[in-house]
């Protein structure tokens, strides 16, 4: 992103760090996470606008507190420290940091002066999340209190002059009532950002940046598992260089209904690729036949995407370059801040046997890396992309496999695709399915006694699974319509074979998963 304005935000391990880059980019300005332990000569290069020090769980204290070069400060660079970035602040420029005497947990009202550019157009006083032990007791010299709690006299500090300012409380999360507010005055009244952060600049961006590294003749080859991040990098890589994209969609048979046939559509004629599609459908139920276990059923499928992967990528002749659907989550959550847990590898180059990624002498291409998933989706909009397609929800890559409990059989997953067809439409009629994250069908290995017509019947129970959540981290079950849940029970039952009774999962996570395998 070479053409745009850019906040970059120092990551001190908080739980916050990617809320905080969403919603500098909600506010049409681009932000870029780095590591506390990036040197200050990195972060300059970037040529920010404004600097961002982000929260975190340590104590300025103690004596293995993350810190940063005190230069940062010393730049012009506009910066704005939250939580402990504002007690890392005041303590590095000389200021006090003592332990609370009434510690703030919550919801807390603050009182502001709206006269400061942070938090001008605001009201006098209002609603901010506050979650802190530590606080500033002295301000450094040419420092004063803008903002006080009951508890608290500095609840954020200014310095005008050098442009530098700091909240304890946490304006990135939505209990403060104007935490976007404060974020966006930080934007545009005091880095003087002009918001060219927009999807549209950033496809032109992206496919400059792909002609420029794939050069007039690279050919790419991409895995295309028909989610929303890898089918939105073929869209782009396909806008930028066409049919020198391959594309290889491993047919599985745990896919949903119809999205294999969406996949070949859109591929073939809207972004025309070399698409290569595998039909691994009886290799895949052979692997897995009479295997129950859901880890083995996770492990076998797998590892067979890999091999099959792996057989057409050695076909290919002239192809440098490997494509992936990266998103900027998997690039924080890969562990960029020094003792942060490594949630997620690149798991995609890495399952690749050693010979295959020697074949790609080019390198990765990884157009979408600097996004989050709600930026992802977006751009495939901007593109043009069906809804369907970019609307997708979460889906795990053992697909149906994993939504069948027990052994998998070809009748099973004819229940299971079809049940979940019938909710995906209901739901989508009743217009709820841009407010629920995550929905689905589950066949149970339990069958019941049921009646239908005049016989009596011994069939599967049926389960639907629908949540509500902001992260995945933790999810509410969804209070679906009563209405619409008797409508696709009804249809489910008359509709779909081996299926007589349906029942609702009413479990949060957690303690349950939102996958039942």
């Amino acid at each position: 992103m070479q053409n745009v304005q850019r906040i970059v935000l120092v990551d001190f391990g908080a739980q916050y760090t990617q809320l905080i880059a969403r919603r500098v980019r909600e506010a049409k300005v681009f932000c870029e996470v780095v590591s506390y332990l990036t040197p200050l000569s990195e972060i300059l290069d970037k040529k920010p606008v404004g600097i961002i020090l982000s929260g975190g769980p340590a104590s300025v204290l103690d004596a293995d507190a993350p810190h940063i070069d005190p230069a940062i400060y010393e730049q012009g660079i506009p910066v704005l420290g939250i939580c402990y970035g504002m007690q890392l602040t005041a303590y590095t420029l000389g200021g006090t940091v003592e332990r609370a005497a009434q510690r703030e947990y919550g919801r807390i009202p603050v009182d502001f002066d709206v006269t400061s550019p942070l938090f001008a157009d605001m009201k006098a006083q209002s609603i901010a999340w506050m979650s802190h032990t530590f606080h500033v007791t002295r301000a450094p010299e040419g420092f004063s209190s803008i903002a006080h709690s009951e508890n608290c006299a500095f609840c954020a500090m200014a310095n005008p002059e050098k442009r530098i300012y700091a909240v304890q409380f946490h304006p990135e999360v939505t209990h403060s009532e104007e935490g976007q507010k404060v974020i966006t005055n930080f934007l545009y009244n005091v880095c003087g950002c002009t918001g060219d952060w927009t999807m549209s600049a950033f496809i032109d961006n992206a496919i400059q940046s792909i002609r420029e590294q794939v050069g007039p003749d690279g050919r790419v080859m991409l895995g295309l598992s028909g989610g929303v991040d890898s089918s939105v990098a073929a869209a782009l890589i396909s806008r930028a260089i066409g049919e020198r994209l391959t594309c290889v969609y491993v047919d599985h048979g745990f896919m949903r209904k119809n999205e294999t046939e969406s996949v070949r559509e859109v591929f073939t004629k809207q972004f025309p690729v070399n698409l290569v599609i595998v039909d691994a459908r009886e290799r895949f139920m052979n692997k897995l036949a009479g295997v129950s276990d859901p880890e083995t059923k996770r492990k076998l499928i797998g590892g067979e995407f890999v091999y099959c992967f792996a057989d057409e990528a050695k076909k290919l002749e002239g192809v440098e370059f490997l494509a992936q659907g990266t998103i900027y989550p998997d690039v924080i959550e890969s562990g960029s801040v020094k003792g942060s847990a490594v949630i997620k590898s690149h798991h995609n180059v890495g399952g690749l046997p050693a010979d295959v990624r020697a074949k790609f002498t080019g390198g990765l291409v990884e157009p979408i890396r600097m996004l989050f998933k709600d930026e992802v989706r977006r751009v495939g909009e901007e593109l043009g992309m069906p809804r369907d397609m970019v609307w997708r929800q979460p889906f795990p890559g053992p697909g149906l496999a994993i939504r069948i409990m027990g052994d998998i059989t070809a009748d099973k997953l004819e229940t299971v695709r079809e049940s979940d067809a019938i909710l995906r439409e209901e739901v989508a009629l009743a217009g709820l399915d841009r407010d629920i994250n995550q929905y689905f069908t589950v066949l149970t290995n339990t069958r019941t006694v049921g009646v239908m017509g005049d016989e009596r019947t011994h069939d599967f129970v049926l389960a639907i699974r629908a949540v509500t959540t902001d992260d995945f981290m933790t999810v509410d079950w969804a209070r679906l319509p009563y209405d619409l849940l008797a409508k696709v029970s009804a249809r489910i039952v008359n509709e779909v074979p081996r299926v007589n009774r349906v029942v609702y999962d009413i479990t949060t996570k957690p303690p349950a998963t939102v996958e039942w395998e």
